[in-house]
């Protein structure tokens, strides 16, 4: 796999993804820990990123999490974006990844999944789709289908989601009820 396919065989493996799954810290967020005075964990949330996730939703597109660390915040979030599998806590994700196939009963083939670190790597070697970030780790990024333009909590996740709806020929009609 290369992070440089080119666009045709990128859009193909896009158009198969019938479930998207987002790591946190890296995608969802800048990958920035803010700990407050009471050792509380701040993170930061895109709302393009989440417009995104609802929009496969909408789209019939099933959406996901797995996440290393374990975080109410994350949970809340995903709560707010209706994200029906949220897997956290988790460092072994090839794990998680066989858990969610069989809740789902999807084969890995019609997955994709965005990551940006080590810990991802085995996801992103098994999936029909993977992408990284280009603040992601050489090692990833140069093992992916594709890399965003948008870094991290910046816009990655709404790239990705925008590509794949585009991949299934869903864009325009999702876009057609906001220019009416």
């Amino acid at each position: 796999m290369s992070g440089t396919l080119p666009l045709a065989e990128v859009t193909r493996r896009a158009a198969g993804v019938r479930l998207m799954i987002f790591d946190v810290d890296g995608i969802l967020t800048d990958g920035s820990l803010h700990l407050g005075a009471d050792g509380e964990l701040l993170k930061s949330f895109n709302v393009l990123d989440g417009h995104g996730i609802k929009l496969l939703q909408q789209s019939g597109i099933a959406t996901a999490i797995i996440s290393a660390r374990a975080s109410p915040i994350v949970l809340r979030r995903a709560t707010d974006l209706s994200i029906e599998h949220v897997i956290q806590g988790v460092h072994d994700k090839r794990q998680a990844f066989t858990q969610l196939l069989q809740t789902t009963g999807l084969p890995a083939s019609a997955c994709g999944f965005i990551g940006d670190d080590w810990l991802d790597l085995p996801l992103l070697l098994q999936v029909g789709f993977a992408a990284s970030v280009p603040n992601g780790h050489a090692e990833v990024r140069s093992r992916v289908h594709y890399v965003t333009e948008a870094h991290g909590g910046r816009g990655a996740a709404r790239e990705v989601c925008d590509l794949i709806l585009r991949a299934q020929d869903r864009y325009e009609a999702v876009l057609a009820p906001y220019l009416a």
